[in-house]
């Protein structure tokens, strides 16, 4: 409990912003499975948060935004200082890079319980090897309180290349809700643009941010190679991808360019992506890196194989030839050969979503992602305590 005031403990989550993104629907989850009673949370946005708050709906969650400018601009710095002398949090919660620097205001704060999380890289330090990041991870290192990273690839990153000591990480999957995200009995293809795929078409699907790191460009050289090579196939192969950002019209451009428009459907940011999961065939996931993918798990929770490139996270998902296949990044043929094996390969593809689906229900719940970050909070609220550091 917090100290004096009879509350449940407070922790405030600083991120960079908040909006459509995996590690953003994840927190949504947390928030929404975790019991009022035992935590309160408020989020901190150095940027900006948008609508996408909507989405927690067990309890309230107050958000601030500190409208940070890009660049090396520091007005933020003093805003975020006075925040959390005001809010007094229990715990600050930062992460991924991006708000890693706020562990230095916290601790000016007088902060001393705090947890960074690692969700996963974007482009700019893909393997995480960059050497004036790591500066920085290594001198904030002694100020968190504990690690969390969302895989076991981050998780030994964290280990080897940031020296972080075993003891202060801990590993937790994200969950998925398994109850929203379900195969589909009858009618495939439902929620997809009316004549664009009949019944006997194979779906290759994603869903995401079409950010640089997710190299959606690859997977549509990869589409349109398909195409080219075998032109029959034109029949029943569809593309699909949902998302919004500076990929989209990139993909655009090359589907039309190739004079394969007609057979995509890139339709940007959507708000039904239950039942669009449930319309695909096939999942594609051709990132660069990756720390453990959200839609990924949805994609699997709803029977679909996925075909996802052999980074990160995604080989502690997807086991070749058994609930998927996995291909090296930033390979067009390689994705273009994973794409033809599931033409004519219905029973693969029943068997492989079958698989996933069990393996998803069994192992990534979001009640069990939701009792291990109540356990780290908890432990980090009790170690203060032990060691005798003030709440705030």
């Amino acid at each position: 409990m917090s100290a004096g005031d009879g509350k449940p403990p407070l922790i405030v989550h600083i991120v960079h912003h908040f909006d459509t993104g995996g590690m953003e629907n994840g927190m949504v989850n947390l928030f929404n499975a975790l019991p009022t009673a035992r935590f309160r949370h408020a989020v901190i946005c150095l940027t900006q948060y948008s609508s996408f708050r909507e989405r927690i709906t067990a309890q309230h969650v107050d958000f601030y935004a500190l409208h940070k400018s890009p660049g090396h601009h520091f007005a933020w710095v003093p805003q975020l200082w006075k925040l959390l002398r005001c809010l007094r949090p229990d715990i600050v919660h930062t992460r991924n890079l991006s708000a890693l620097e706020a562990q230095f205001i916290a601790a000016a704060a007088g902060i001393r319980r705090t947890i960074h999380g690692e969700h996963g890289r974007d482009v700019f330090d893909l393997h995480g090897l960059n050497r004036r990041y790591t500066l920085l991870r290594r001198a904030v290192q002694p100020l968190v309180s504990r690690y969390i990273a969302v895989s076991q690839d981050l998780a030994r990153w964290l280990r080897e290349t940031v020296r972080v000591p075993t003891r202060k990480i801990t590993q937790i999957y994200n969950g998925v809700d398994c109850t929203l995200f379900h195969p589909v009995a009858g009618a495939q293809h439902a929620a997809l643009p009316e004549g664009f795929a009949g019944a006997d078409c194979i779906v290759f699907g994603s869903v995401g941010r079409m950010a640089e790191v997710k190299d959606y460009p690859t997977l549509t050289r990869a589409f349109i190679q398909l195409i080219h090579n075998h032109p029959e196939a034109a029949s029943r192969a569809r593309l699909v991808i949902v998302g919004e950002g500076v990929s989209r019209h990139v993909c655009a451009g090359l589907l039309q360019d190739a004079g394969l428009s007609q057979l995509a459907w890139l339709p940007g940011e959507r708000h039904d992506i239950p039942a669009l999961l449930r319309s695909i065939d096939v999942f594609v996931l051709p990132s660069l890196n990756e720390g453990i993918s959200n839609t990924l798990l949805e994609a699997q929770a709803s029977g679909l194989p996925v075909i996802a490139t052999r980074v990160g996270g995604n080989v502690e998902l997807v086991e070749d030839g058994v609930n998927g296949t996995l291909v090296a990044p930033a390979d067009v043929e390689k994705m273009a050969q994973a794409l033809l094996s599931y033409i004519g390969a219905d029973e693969r593809i029943r068997e492989q979503g079958r698989q996933a689906r069990l393996r998803v229900s069994a192992a990534f719940s979001i009640s069990a992602m939701a009792a291990a970050y109540a356990q780290v909070y908890e432990q980090v609220l009790d170690r203060a305590a032990i060691d005798g550091h003030p709440p705030r």
